[in-house]
C-alpha cells in the first residue's frame, strides 16, 4: 500500500522532461526511443504505508522507504516498454495516460501496487 504525497508538473507541457522533478523545459518528442527512461509530463510521488517494507527501514536495516527512494508514477519516453518492468520502482505510463490520471488522483490517494 501507498498513497500519492506530491504532485508535480502542473500546468507543464505533454511531454516535458523532469530531471530531480524539476521540468527541464525541454519536451520529449515521438523519435526513436531514447536508451534513457525519461521522467516526463507528470509526477505522482508515492509514500509507502507498510513500515519495514516500503517504509522506513527493512530488519537488515536497508532503506525500503518508497518516498526516500523517489519512487513515482510518471510519463516515459519509452511506450514500447510499457507493461513490462523498465525502471528501479517506479510505475511508468503513457504521457496521455498519466495526464488523466493526474487530473483524478489528489494528494492522499491510496495507491495499492499488485506484482
Amino acid at each position: 500500500m501507498h498513497r500519492v504525497t506530491e504532485k508535480i508538473g502542473d500546468g507543464a507541457r505533454k511531454g516535458a522532461v523532469f530531471k530531480a522533478r524539476v521540468d527541464t523545459g525541454k519536451v520529449w518528442t515521438d523519435q526513436p526511443d531514447s536508451p534513457d527512461n525519461l521522467i516526463t509530463t507528470r509526477i505522482l510521488w508515492l509514500d509507502g504505508l507498510e513500515d519495514g517494507f516500503n517504509r522506513g527501514v527493512d530488519a537488515q536495516g536497508g532503506v525500503v522507504d518508497t518516498r526516500r527512494r523517489y519512487v513515482y508514477i510518471h510519463g516515459t519516453n519509452q511506450h514500447a516498454s510499457l507493461g513490462r518492468p523498465n525502471s528501479h520502482g517506479c510505475v511508468l505510463l503513457s504521457d496521455d495516460d498519466v495526464l488523466e490520471l493526474y487530473g483524478l488522483t489528489p494528494p492522499g490517494t491510496p495507491v495499492l501496487i499488485l506484482a
